[in-house]
Order: C-alpha cells, then sequence, then structure tokens
C-alpha cells in the first residue's frame, strides 16, 4: 500500500502541473476574449474597466470547458516528469504497483469532478448570466428596429392575448427583466398578429410591461408606445429556469426540469445537463487513466514524443465523443443518461484496460 508521505507528494504534484495548466489557459483566453471584445465594440462609447468586468465574468463559462483537457494534460506531463526523473523507477522497486502510484491523482480527479460541479458551476453559470445582461447593455444600446432577431433566449407563453414566442438578449433580477426584447404574437388560428419589439421589458403581476415599444401590425402598420403591456401567464421562475440550460446552475437544475416539462418546453437540453454535471467526475478519472495508460513506460525507452502525441489524442476523441452524444441526447436521438455517462465509462474502462495489459500483462 502506497504510504501517506508519497501518496501526498504524488498527489500534489498531479494537483500543481493541472492548476498551472488551467490558470495559464485561462490567462490566455481572457487575453484573447478582450481582444475580441474590443473589437465588436468597435466606436461605442464603452470604457475599458467595462471590458475588463465583462471578460471576467465570460471567463468561468469558458473554463469551465478547458477542465477536462487540464486534467489530461496535468496527467501526463505528471507522470512523464516522474518517469523522467526515475521516481516511478524507484517507487516500483520498493514494491508500489502503477495501481497505487495513480490512486493519488485518480482520487484528486474525482474531488475535482465534484467540485467543478457542486461550486465552480453555480459560479459559472452566475456569471454567464451577469455577462449577458451586461452585453445586452453594451450592444444592444443602438439596436435598430428589429435589428435582433436571432441568438439570445427564447421561451413561449400562452396567454388571453393568444400564444407568443419571446426572444430576449439577456435577463436579470431572478428572471423579472428582459433586455432587448422582440415578441411574435399568434392568434387562434395560429397567424402572426402582431409584432414587438422592446428596449426592456418588466414582469408584472400578469402582463409584460415592454419599455420604448415598437409594435408592427398587418393591419395599422409601426406604431411606438413608450409602455406597452402585454398579458403573460409566465412568473420570474419559469423565466429564468425555462430560459438556456446552461445559465442554470447544478443546484437549480431539477426545478428547471419540472418547470420546462409544465410549460410544454423540450426538457432534453436541462436533463442532459444534469447528467453532464453527474457524470463530470467521472470524465476527468477517465482522462487520468488514459494519461496514465500512455505516459506510465520508463523514460529511457525513448518515444516520448509518440506517447504525449497518443495521450493527446486519446483525450482528444473522448472529448470529441463527449460532445457529440450529447448533441444526440439533446436531439432526443439518445437517452440523457447514456449520453451523458457513456462516453465517460467507455474512457474509464479503456484506460484501465490499458493498465492491466501493460502493467500486469
Amino acid at each position: 500500500m502506497i504510504g501517506r508521505t508519497l501518496g501526498t507528494y504524488f498527489g500534489r504534484r498531479f494537483l500543481s502541473s493541472v492548476l498551472g495548466i488551467f490558470l495559464g489557459c485561462s490567462g490566455l483566453i481572457m487575453l484573447i476574449d478582450l481582444l475580441e471584445l474590443s473589437r465588436r465594440v468597435g466606436e461605442r462609447d464603452v470604457d475599458f474597466g467595462t471590458l475588463i468586468l465583462l471578460v471576467i465574468y465570460r471567463m468561468p463559462f469558458f473554463t469551465e470547458q478547458l477542465l477536462p483537457f487540464a486534467v489530461l494534460f496535468g496527467a501526463i506531463g505528471t507522470f512523464l516528469t516522474l518517469s523522467r526523473r526515475l521516481e516511478l523507477v524507484v517507487a516500483r522497486a520498493s514494491g508500489i504497483s502503477a495501481w497505487q502510484f495513480i490512486a493519488p491523482a485518480c482520487l484528486l480527479a474525482v474531488l475535482l469532478g465534484v467540485f467543478s460541479t457542486t461550486v465552480f458551476n453555480p459560479v459559472s453559470a452566475d456569471f454567464k448570466d451577469r455577462a449577458s445582461r451586461l452585453e445586452a447593455e453594451i450592444f444592444n444600446r443602438q439596436t435598430g428596429l428589429f435589428a435582433s432577431t436571432t441568438g439570445g433566449f427564447w421561451m413561449r407563453q400562452q396567454s388571453v392575448d393568444g400564444q407568443a414566442i419571446i426572444q430576449a438578449a439577456a435577463t436579470s433580477e431572478g428572471g423579472r427583466v428582459l433586455t432587448g426584447v422582440n415578441v411574435f404574437l399568434f392568434g387562434t388560428d395560429d397567424k402572426l398578429i402582431e409584432r414587438i419589439e422592446a428596449r426592456r421589458a418588466i414582469l408584472e403581476s400578469g402582463a409584460w410591461r415592454m419599455e420604448n415599444a415598437r409594435v408592427l401590425t398587418p393591419a395599422i402598420g409601426l406604431q411606438e408606445y413608450d409602455t406597452y403591456m402585454l398579458a403573460t401567464n409566465l412568473t420570474p421562475n419559469q423565466v429564468q429556469d425555462t430560459l438556456q440550460s446552461d445559465t442554470v446552475p447544478f443546484w437549480h437544475l431539477p426545478a428547471a426540469i419540472e418547470a420546462a416539462s409544465r410549460l410544454g418546453f423540450g426538457v432534453e437540453r436541462y436533463r442532459l445537463q444534469y447528467q453532464s454535471l453527474l457524470a463530470r467526475p467521472m470524465l476527468l478519472l477517465a482522462m487520468v487513466l488514459i494519461a496514465a495508460s500512455v505516459s506510465l513506460r520508463v523514460f529511457r525507452f525513448g518515444g516520448i514524443g509518440q506517447t504525449i502525441l497518443g495521450g493527446v489524442a486519446a483525450g482528444f476523441l473522448l472529448y470529441v465523443s463527449t460532445k457529440l452524444a450529447e448533441d444526440l441526447g439533446e436531439a432526443g436521438i439518445v437517452h440523457p443518461i447514456i449520453a451523458a455517462w457513456f462516453p465517460a465509462v467507455v474512457g474509464a474502462l479503456m484506460g484501465v484496460l490499458i493498465l492491466l495489459h501493460r502493467e500486469d500483462g
């Protein structure tokens, strides 16, 4: 059995390697995002401090996708460094098996996955929501008539005014305020009877209060209103929970699934997001096992370049297969549980199989 001191040493080396890669890549992502936002802002009157704040808000969402690769490259770097310095050779000579000295890295990968799901994901979702609101304030100040009808958030409602499809650039105040709003109102015969654009929509008791609204109807034409009321049966929680799965924190996803199902929305993306977050510790564990399967050979045997390339290729294929399975799950072709868990479980089993073959014959 690996001793506590040696296990702590291996674990500390793995964790420092993962954090170094994660923080280094995060800094690079922030720099690239800042340059891209500066280009998008163009001639708008936006101060540099606001751009920095927007980059900070956007950063957790981007880096959340980076974590599996940080674990993969950190594990490969750790095992190769230990092998190059003959520390793994000494550990083997003292009777410690490969399974024992990769155990600290496996345990830390699982703990990182749990932390990412339960703590980092809610922070990422909250910051992404703040980023969406700030982006709406920056990029919708000079929006023209009916200019933004793609992207953002979409929702559907049924009220006394008829069925309406609402598109918004951002939401704030727990779903009570929408920014950059477009509404398509349909009659009982499913024909479009009205189109509304508003800078902002505020949810009141039984109605949306739209500010600076422009209403286009086939019979009357274009009309402008300082305030325009649209009936609704939605509550703030329903609005917040049915906007977008990646802005719903892990702890709120079960309620979002229930709300989306009650309102007639497709719930596959929420179920898939929930299962993917539950499977994240297994995915990170699979990354460590894949890294171990390609990087535990003795350093003096050579072929290190091929080893690194093989590990990167295997991790990339696992990540791509995970995203492909998620797309199939979101489309309803594959059950969300299978789509979320299958790639991670198969990747972990493949890593174990290769290690068994190399270490135990």
